[in-house]
């Protein structure tokens, strides 16, 4: 079977709040508690393209297995060359090579719109799976914030890791620059 990875499209939103409702319902990557509407998934999707950032969708005989997105790391203007990428795995297709069939496209994304840094912020320092998806990527761990959210009963750390882009903090960027 060929995986094909492309844009998300508006007819695939459904398919990837499905995945994204799973994972807030049954998981610690995410600290969403409750999963968002619909239409507020779909608010979401179009905030990224609104600054040019991509969302990938994983297709495997017509079905979505995952999707990863880049989005605004944080809205001021001084981390404009920073975005943060996320990656969701539908649970039945976990540990087929999907995450880096999506992150590596994403990754050189990123790159290509001149961002400087591209951080992930990963729910549950448990989460080898995430862990090492983006240290096979050419991230790095920079930090763990132990017990930044309390979700099903405990205490949950998060696991920052970054990635340089574009020469990273090296240098300063030309008068104008920025992606967004």
């Amino acid at each position: 079977m060929t995986l094909l990875v492309r844009d998300a499209s508006l007819s695939d939103i459904a398919q990837l709040h499905a995945i994204y409702a799973h994972h807030v319902l049954n998981g610690l990557g995410t600290f969403d508690e409750v999963p968002p509407t619909l239409s507020d998934f779909e608010a979401k999707w179009r905030e990224s393209l609104v600054h040019g950032l991509s969302w990938l969708v994983a297709i495997e005989e017509g079905a979505v297995l995952g999707f990863a997105y880049a989005s605004l790391f944080r809205p001021r203007t001084a981390y404009r060359y920073t975005v943060e990428d996320s990656v969701y795995i539908r649970d039945d297709a976990r540990k087929r090579g999907v995450g880096s069939a999506l992150l590596a496209p994403l990754v050189q994304r990123c790159e290509a719109l001149g961002a400087r840094q591209l951080v992930a912020v990963i729910g549950d320092s448990g989460n080898t799976g995430s862990i090492a998806l983006h240290a096979k990527h050419g991230f790095r761990q920079a930090g763990t914030v132990e017990g930044a959210g309390f979700k099903f009963g405990r205490w949950v750390d998060i696991v920052l890791m970054q990635r340089a882009l574009n020469g990273g903090a090296s240098g300063v960027p030309a008068d104008g620059a920025g992606w967004r």
